[in-house]
C-alpha cells in the first residue's frame, strides 16, 4: 500500500513537471548583428515539429515550447541560428548577415529559386519601393526602377500606363503587353490591384526565364506576390492612407491675343484680319493695345483644375499553427485635372487563406472583388483648347442678343467671328458623360500534397477571372447658334469576360552530395470567353434626369443594336530542370508545348530554353581575392510563342465576268484568294549577364546584354494584283541592348544608413526583314507618315530634313529649287537628299522613332534614427515625338497655336533659321512632314521625393501608441524637357490629344497594431 502511494506521488510529480514544461512561453526580439536593427518576418520554428511563429514589425516574437526543445531562427539574407531552451522565458537573438550564400528566394515560373541559382535576367522590386508612389495602378510605381522596363505614364484617372519590356516585338502595339501573374493567376491588366497589397514584384525579362509560361509570355512576365500571414502569428492590423492633390505640370503656353493678332496680320490672309476686326467690334479693343481685341483667353488655364486623390487601406494578417491569413479592403478616389466629369473611384476587398490540413496536405483560397466607376475624359478638349483662338471668351456675354436659342449655357462660338469651327472646348466637356462601371471577381483555389516529404510535391490550381464592364456614353443636347444644334444620344455597351485556367504541377527537389536538382513538370488548360452587347439611340426623353439615360428612353426609330462573342481555348505541357553543383556550376532548361485554338493550320508550338551560370567567386582560386565578394557569369537562350495576333486575314473571292470570245459574249467567273492561315510569332532571344558583389557586398553590379528577335512577325502586306492589304507572317523585328544596375548600401551606425542606386538601359529596335513587295510598310496617314523599312525601327517617322529658313531674296534667287517652287523668305529649306535638284518624295528619310535609345533611373535613400528620406529620378533620350496637334494647322489655318511657334516664327532676316513665317505656315511647301514637326522626346524627371518619420514606443495619455509612420510625398514634381507639349511621354509618339501627366503631392499615415 505504501509502495502504491509512492508510485502515485511520483507520477503526479512527473505530470506536474511535464505540465510546467509544456507551458513555457518564450518571448524575445530578433535583430541584425550588423546594425542592431529589428528584423520583421523571421521564422521561429520548434525543430522537429510544425509549431512556429514569426517576428512582428519590431522584431518581437512569442512562442510556447518545452524545456529542452530547440528553436530555429531563419530569415532570407541571414544565417540560420538555433538555440536550445532551458527554462528561459526571454531569448533575444542577433542574426548574422549571410553575405556568401545570397540565398534570397525569388519567384520564377510556377515556383521559386535561390537568387544565387538564377541563370536568366530577373529583377525583384520590394513592397517599400512600390508603396512610395501614390497611384491607382501598381505598374506606375516601377517607372525608372528596373533596367529594360519602359513605363509610359498616363494622366487620365484609372488608365493603365504602357509597359514595354526590352522594346517592342510585334508590329501591332496591342500585341506587346507583358503577362501579369498575380499569385499564380494570369492577367493582361492589373488595374484592380492596390499597391498596399503587394509584397513583391518580380520581372522576368529574358526568354529563358519567361519560356515556362509559353504562349502568354512573349513580351515578358511580371510576377506579383501579395501579402500573407505567418504561422503562429498574432493578428497584425494595419491602416495605410494618404490624401493629396494633383497639378498639371509644364502647362503648354499658347499664343496670347497680341501674339495671335500679330501673326494674323503677318499671314497676309485678309479673312484672318477680318476675323480680328470682328472680335474687336464684338468685344471691344484692349486698353493696353487698341489694335488687339479686349479678350485674352488662356484656354489651357481655363480647362485645367487641381485634382484630389485619396486612398485608404485596412488589413489584417496572422496565423495559427495550421492556418495563415491576410484580409484587407481599399478605397481609392482620383479626380482628373480636366475640369469635367472626369474621375476614378475603386473599392477592393481581398482575402488570402492557406490551411495546413496535415503534415502533407495544404489548401489555399485567394480572392479579390473590385468595384470601380470611371468617368473618361473627353480628350477632344485638349485638341480644341490648343486651337481655340484667344480673342474669344469662354462664355459670350452677348449671346442673348445674337443667339437667343443658345442653351443650356451661352458658351462662345468662334463661327460668330467668321472662323470655320466652334473651337470652344467647354461644350465637349460639359455635355458629354462617359461612364464605365467595372466589376471584377478574381478567385483561385489550390490543393497541394507532399507525395514524398521535402522531395516530391504535387499542386493543382484553378483560377477564374470574371469581369463585367458596363459602358455608357451620353451626348447631352446643346445649342451654340450658327446652326450648331446637337440633339441628345446615348450608346451603351455591356462587356462580359471570363478567363479560366487550370494548372497541375509536379515538382521534385533533391540534394545528393554536392549535387542539387529540381525537376518540374505540368499541364495548363485555359478557356477565354468574351460577350459584347451594344445599343444606341438618339433624342433621349427627359434627358435632364440621369434615370432616363437608357436606350429605351430614346426615339424608337433611332435605336440600333449589335453584339459579338468570342472564345479561345489552349492547352499546354511543360517541364523544367534546374541543376546546381557545389553552388558553382548552374544549368537550367525548360520546354513548353502550347496548343491554341486560334491557329487552325498549325495549332501547336514548341518553345525550349536553356541557361547556364558559373559562380566564379565560389572557386577555390577566388577565395580571399580581396576584390570580388561575389562574381557570377550567366548565359541563356530561349524561344517564346505569341498567339495574341491576327489568326487569319484576307478573303476568297469569286467574281462573275463577261467577255467576247470569237465575237460571242461569253459569261464566266474568276477567282482570287488572299486568305492566309497565320501561325505563331516566335520570339528568340540570347542573353548574357554578370553579377558582381564588392566591398563586403555593399556594392552590387548587375549587367545584361541581349538580342531579341521576333520571327514570323505578323505585319500588313500589300497584294498588288488586287490592291488590298492583308496581315500575315512576313518579317523579323529585332530589339537589342545593354542593361546595367549599380547599387550601394551602407550601414554606418545603428542610427544612420544610406543607399545609392542607378540603372541604365540602351535599346536598338530595327526591322531585319520584310516580305512586302513594296519593300516597306506604311503607317499613320499620308500627311503624317510613318514607315517600316529594313534596317530601321518599326513605324519610324518618315519625312524631309530641314536645312534652315530662307532669309532674303538673294538666297532665293541663288537656289534653283526655291525659284522653281516660287518660294519667298520665311519658307523652309529642305535637304535634297538624292542631289537631283528636285524636292520630292524621294528625298524623304527616317526622322527617328518613338522608342528611346537610352533610359536611366536612380535613387538615393538616407535613414537617420526615426527619419528617412528617399529621392528617385528617371529619364530617357533618343526618342522622337510627332507634334501632330501643331502639325494639323495643315487642315485648319485659322486657329491658334502654341506660344513657342508664335515667338520664334521667322518675321524678318535673321529672326529665325528653324521656324517658318506666319504666311509660310499656311503654305503647303512648309507643311510637309519634316523634322520641324518631329521633335526630341528627351527628358529628365525628379520621379519621387518622400520624407518620413516613424513613431515607435511613444506614449500618449499614458498609453503606448502603435507604431505610426507619417509621410510627405511629391511624385513627379519636376520634369525637364524641350518638347513643345505638356509632357514628353507619349506612348506611340504621336501627340494629338495626349492627357497631361500631373505632379502628385500627398500626406500619408501608416498605423500598425
Amino acid at each position: 500500500m505504501y509502495m502504491k502511494a509512492k508510485i502515485i506521488l511520483l507520477l503526479l510529480t512527473l505530470l506536474t513537471v511535464s505540465g510546467y514544461a509544456q507551458n513555457i512561453t518564450v518571448t524575445g526580439t530578433v535583430t541584425s548583428s550588423e546594425d542592431s536593427q529589428p528584423i520583421p518576418g523571421v521564422n521561429v520554428i520548434v525543430q522537429g515539429t510544425s509549431r512556429g511563429a514569426s517576428t512582428d514589425f519590431d522584431g518581437n516574437y512569442s512562442i510556447k515550447v518545452d524545456s529542452g526543445e530547440t528553436l530555429e531562427f531563419t530569415s532570407i539574407g541571414f544565417k540560420t541560428k538555433t538555440i536550445t531552451v532551458n527554462n528561459q522565458s526571454v531569448i533575444n537573438v542577433a542574426l548574422d548577415i549571410d553575405v556568401e550564400s545570397l540565398d534570397e528566394i525569388v519567384l520564377v515560373g510556377y515556383g521559386t529559386q535561390k537568387k544565387s541559382d538564377l541563370t536568366g535576367s530577373i529583377v525583384t522590386v520590394k513592397s517599400e519601393d512600390v508603396e512610395r508612389t501614390p497611384t491607382a495602378n501598381v505598374m506606375q510605381s516601377l517607372q525608372g526602377k528596373v533596367p529594360g522596363v519602359q513605363v509610359v505614364s498616363t494622366g487620365s484617372p484609372g488608365d493603365s500606363p504602357t509597359i514595354r519590356l526590352r522594346g517592342i516585338g510585334s508590329y501591332n502595339n496591342d500585341n506587346t503587353k507583358p503577362l501579369y501573374v498575380v499569385d499564380g493567376m494570369f492577367y493582361t491588366n492589373i488595374d484592380f490591384l492596390n499597391t498596399k497589397d503587394i509584397e513583391s514584384i518580380t520581372v522576368l525579362k529574358d526568354a529563358s526565364s519567361s519560356a515556362i509560361y509559353g504562349v502568354r509570355a512573349a513580351n515578358g512576365v511580371i510576377i506579383i506576390k501579395t501579402k500573407t500571414g505567418g504561422i503562429e502569428q498574432k493578428p497584425k492590423f494595419e491602416y495605410d492612407g494618404y490624401t493629396g492633390v494633383q497639378f498639371a505640370q509644364n502647362v503648354l503656353k499658347l499664343a496670347n491675343a497680341e501674339q495671335f493678332t500679330t501673326m494674323a496680320y503677318e499671314s497676309g490672309s485678309q479673312a484672318d484680319i477680318n476675323f480680328i476686326l470682328n472680335a474687336m467690334q464684338r468685344y471691344g479693343r484692349s486698353r493696353v493695345n487698341p489694335n488687339v481685341p479686349d479678350v485674352n483667353t488662356d484656354w489651357f488655364k481655363e480647362i485645367l483644375r487641381p485634382g484630389l486623390i485619396q486612398s485608404h487601406s485596412l488589413g489584417v494578417t496572422g496565423g495559427s499553427e495550421n492556418v495563415t491569413y491576410s484580409v484587407g479592403a481599399n478605397y481609392l478616389s482620383q479626380e482628373g485635372i480636366l475640369d469635367m466629369k472626369n474621375e476614378y473611384e475603386r473599392f477592393n476587398v481581398r482575402s488570402k487563406i492557406d490551411v495546413k490540413l496535415s503534415d502533407r496536405f495544404k489548401i489555399g483560397v485567394n480572392s479579390v472583388f473590385s468595384n470601380a466607376t470611371k468617368y473618361n475624359a473627353e480628350n477632344a478638349a485638349w485638341f480644341q483648347a490648343y486651337f481655340a483662338v484667344p480673342i474669344m471668351p469662354v462664355v459670350d456675354p452677348v449671346n442673348d442678343a445674337y443667339m437667343v436659342n443658345a442653351f443650356p449655357d451661352h458658351y462662345s462660338n468662334a463661327q460668330v467671328l467668321g472662323y470655320r469651327n466652334t473651337q470652344n472646348p467647354f461644350p465637349a466637356m460639359r455635355y458629354n458623360n462617359n461612364q464605365l462601371k467595372i466589376r471584377k471577381l478574381l478567385s483561385s483555389i489550390y490543393f497541394q500534397v507532399d507525395l514524398i516529404p521535402d522531395k516530391l510535391n504535387f499542386k493543382t490550381t484553378y483560377n477564374h477571372d470574371f469581369s463585367v464592364i458596363n459602358e455608357r456614353y451620353v451626348n447631352l443636347p446643346y445649342n451654340l447658334g450658327n446652326n450648331v444644334d446637337r440633339i441628345s444620344s446615348i450608346n451603351r455597351v455591356d462587356n462580359t469576360y471570363s478567363n479560366q485556367i487550370w494548372d497541375n504541377i509536379l515538382t521534385y527537389t533533391d540534394s545528393f552530395g554536392d549535387h542539387n536538382l529540381t525537376l518540374m513538370g505540368g499541364t495548363s488548360y485555359r478557356d477565354e470567353a468574351n460577350d459584347n452587347l451594344s445599343a444606341n439611340g438618339s433624342n433621349i426623353k427627359s434627358v435632364d434626369l440621369e434615370t432616363s439615360w437608357f436606350v429605351n428612353a430614346t426615339d424608337v426609330t433611332s435605336r440600333v443594336g449589335g453584339g459579338s462573342v468570342g472564345r479561345r481555348y489552349g492547352v499546354s505541357y511543360f517541364g523544367r530542370a534546374a541543376y546546381n553543383f557545389k553552388d558553382k556550376y548552374l544549368l537550367y532548361g525548360t520546354i513548353r508545348a502550347d496548343g491554341s485554338s486560334k491557329f487552325t493550320k498549325d495549332p501547336w508550338g514548341y518553345f525550349p530554353s536553356v541557361g547556364a551560370g558559373w559562380v566564379i567567386s565560389n572557386e577555390n582560386f577566388m577565395k580571399n581575392n580581396g576584390v570580388f565578394d561575389y562574381l557570377k557569369l550567366r548565359a541563356s537562350w530561349g524561344k517564346l510563342g505569341n498567339d495574341n495576333v491576327a489568326a487569319s486575314s484576307g478573303t476568297n473571292t469569286i467574281t462573275s465576268i463577261s467577255t467576247d470570245i470569237g465575237d460571242i459574249e461569253t459569261n464566266g467567273i474568276t477567282s482570287s484568294s488572299t486568305y492566309t492561315d497565320n501561325t505563331w510569332e516566335v520570339i528568340e532571344e540570347n542573353n548574357f549577364g554578370i553579377n558582381l558583389g564588392l566591398l563586403d557586398n555593399n556594392l552590387t553590379i548587375d549587367a545584361d546584354y541581349y538580342i531579341r528577335d521576333t520571327k514570323n512577325a505578323i505585319m500588313p502586306v500589300f497584294v498588288p494584283i488586287i490592291n488590298v492589304t492583308i496581315e500575315k507572317n512576313s518579317g523579323v523585328i529585332r530589339n537589342q541592348g545593354l542593361e546595367l544596375a549599380v547599387n550601394w548600401n551602407k550601414t554606418v551606425s545603428p542610427d544612420f544608413s544610406y543607399s545609392i542606386g542607378t540603372n541604365f538601359t540602351t535599346l536598338k529596335n530595327k526591322t531585319i526583314s520584310l516580305t512586302d513587295p513594296k519593300g516597306y510598310i506604311d503607317a499613320g496617314s499620308a500627311e503624317f507618315r510613318q514607315r517600316t523599312i529594313v534596317g530601321q525601327p518599326i513605324k519610324a517617322f518618315y519625312g524631309y530634313q530641314t536645312m534652315g529658313v530662307y532669309q532674303n531674296q538673294a538666297q532665293i534667287d541663288a537656289d534653283p529649287i526655291a525659284v522653281a517652287n516660287n518660294l519667298v523668305p520665311g519658307d523652309l529649306i529642305y535637304k535634297d537628299a538624292n542631289n537631283d535638284g528636285v524636292i520630292d518624295d524621294n528625298d524623304r528619310k527616317v526622322l527617328g522613332s518613338y522608342l528611346p535609345k537610352i533610359m536611366y533611373g536612380g535613387n538615393i535613400g538616407v535613414s537617420y534614427k526615426d527619419f528617412d528620406l528617399s529621392v528617385s529620378f528617371y529619364g530617357q533620350t533618343g526618342s522622337k515625338i510627332l507634334n501632330r496637334k501643331r502639325g494639323e494647322i495643315i487642315f485648319t489655318n485659322d486657329t491658334n497655336m502654341d506660344a513657342d511657334l508664335a515667338i520664334n516664327r521667322w518675321h524678318g532676316e535673321g529672326t529665325s533659321n528653324s521656324y517658318p513665317s506666319s504666311a509660310g505656315l499656311r503654305k503647303g511647301w512648309n507643311q510637309k512632314l519634316s523634322n520641324f514637326w518631329v521633335e526630341d522626346g528627351d527628358f529628365f524627371r525628379i520621379q519621387n521625393i518622400q520624407l518620413a518619420y516613424t513613431l515607435k514606443g511613444e506614449k500618449l495619455f499614458g498609453k503606448n501608441m502603435p507604431e505610426t509612420r507619417f509621410t510627405l510625398t511629391a511624385d513627379r514634381p519636376f520634369t525637364f524637357f524641350k518638347y513643345n507639349g505638356f509632357n514628353p511621354e507619349v506612348s506611340d509618339g504621336v501627340d494629338r490629344q495626349t492627357y497631361p501627366v500631373p505632379g502628385v503631392y500627398t500626406f500619408g499615415v501608416n498605423i500598425k497594431i
